[in-house]
């Protein structure tokens, strides 16, 4: 059975701050995914997301992230294209060509942490990111991501990018009081299966807020497998879900970076997130405009 108590239920003042960052979080990406055209580099998005951000008050959650292997992402953003499903770093150099789709990728700390300023690394800690001690005007985190089309696409790239976007907004219209990850990972897989795509199982969504990534681990997919953990939602749980829907095999590899994950067999991989708070009366999207 999971463990409940390391899942953190936040307060009505905690999801105040919560819900002013992912707004101001919400417009950053939307400013940042206007400038997905033909001809842009990874690295100009980069830029002006993390210009935006500083403006914001607030300050980038990927960039300088413990990893886990000992590798720090290097980058505010993540900017998957085509065949990458997740984890991309934003680096010069690479530029978007018409009929590609480019998944940005987007977390922030709002206010920043007393201690740290805007565009400041903090030292990695407790996983790559400090926990909060300035309750409740410091040190929260918001996440989220977007698919864009760059230029016309064929016809499969968009259907994958519409279904994936519809699979989010489906899953989070079952968030409740009393519903279960299940109820979430069953509706996405089931709906984009019906449009002859697969979800990807390696990587999942994840608690937010007072870190990146918090427990529990939301399965976009239903839940077989007995190791993973099954949670029935309260309200004051945050969570990230994040579909990753491939147009082949849900199956993925590492890259050579060792950061971004790709599709196994080479097809399209598209990605859309959200956090979302779980409320007495059902959900809200924090990190919608």
């Amino acid at each position: 059975m999971p463990n409940i108590d390391m899942i953190r239920i936040k307060t009505k003042a905690e999801i105040e701050v919560l819900r002013e960052g992912g707004k101001k979080l919400a417009s950053v990406l939307n400013m940042v995914a206007k400038k997905a055209v033909p001809g842009a580099t990874t690295g100009e998005l980069e830029d002006l997301a993390c210009a935006l951000i500083e403006k914001a008050g607030g300050r980038p959650a990927f960039k300088g992230l413990s990893m886990g292997n000992g590798d720090i992402f290097p980058t505010a953003l993540c900017t998957s294209i085509n065949d990458e499903i997740v984890h991309a770093p934003a680096k010069p150099g690479r530029a978007l060509k018409s009929g590609d789709i480019v998944g940005i990728d987007i977390g922030m700390e709002y206010p920043v942490r007393a201690g740290v300023s805007a565009g400041q690394i903090p030292d990695a800690l407790d996983g790559g990111m400090p926990r909060n001690r300035y309750s409740p005007r410091g040190g929260y985190f918001t996440d989220m991501a977007v698919t864009v089309m760059v230029g016309p696409v064929d016809k499969k790239a968009r259907l994958l990018v519409e279904t994936t976007e519809a699979a989010l907004f489906l899953g989070i219209k079952t968030v409740k009081p009393g519903s279960t990850l299940d109820d979430i990972g069953r509706v996405i897989q089931g709906f984009v299966e019906k449009r002859g795509f697969s979800v990807v199982r390696e990587l999942v969504g994840h608690g937010v807020g007072h870190k990146i990534h918090e427990d529990p681990q939301v399965p976009h997919y239903a839940i077989t497998d007995n190791s993973v953990k099954n949670v029935v939602l309260k309200p004051g749980m945050v969570i990230a879900i994040e579909p990753m829907v491939n147009t082949g095999t849900w199956k993925i590899r590492l890259g050579k970076d060792g950061l971004t994950y790709l599709t196994a067999d080479g097809g399209l991989s598209a990605q859309f997130e959200h956090t979302v708070a779980v409320t007495h009366a059902g959900y809200e999207i924090l990190t919608a405009l």
